[in-house]
């Protein structure tokens, strides 16, 4: 039996208001469980991005490719596996700011963890940190025992390592 892989599912389409509903609907009807989802303007003037993480079988992933791709706004749609991509997530930590000036090892967490102070006022600073999904996690859990104020993670952001065609698609569809 094929087993579940993490994909990331790229989508292009026209900004058009309902079809979030539509395209996580393709999934929930499979009783897939999307694990991100982020949406952004495109390379291409008046096109969204949409980029999806999603586990599942390829087969699977390959009827849902379909299914989206069906949808009218949708321009193209591709699934993307882990090697196939080059990825991010950001997130941000608020912290109580005596345990900046207090507590060193959180100045080395902060150090070695490659993360950013954004901001710094009496009550609390704000830590920003954008990397892998596994380097955001450990970040948490060495921030956890000091007391996370509040904490937000963004969806993974991604773009393939080989060309996708869609750019001059694009072009054709936008003349």
């Amino acid at each position: 039996m094929e087993e579940n892989k993490t994909y990331t599912v790229s989508i292009y389409t026209e900004n058009n208001i309902g079809l979030l509903n539509r395209i996580s609907a393709i999934f929930q009807r499979r009783h897939i469980n999307i694990e991100s989802i982020n949406s952004s303007v495109s390379e291409i003037e008046n096109i969204s991005k949409w980029t999806i993480v999603v586990q599942l079988t390829e087969d699977r992933m390959k009827k849902i490719i379909g299914q989206i791709e069906k949808q009218v706004e949708v321009i193209k749609a591709y699934y993307h596996k882990e090697d196939e991509i080059i990825y991010q997530e950001s997130c941000l930590f608020k912290i109580k700011s005596e345990l900046l000036f207090e507590e060193r090892q959180i100045q080395n967490i902060i150090k070695e963890s490659n993360a950013n102070i954004v901001t710094v006022n009496k009550e609390f600073f704000v830590l920003e940190k954008s990397g892998r999904s596994e380097e955001i996690t450990l970040l948490y859990r060495e921030l956890k025992p000091f007391g996370i104020m509040q904490f937000t993670r963004s969806g993974r952001i991604a773009v393939s390592k080989d060309e996708m065609k869609i750019s001059k698609m694009l072009e054709a569809f936008s003349n």
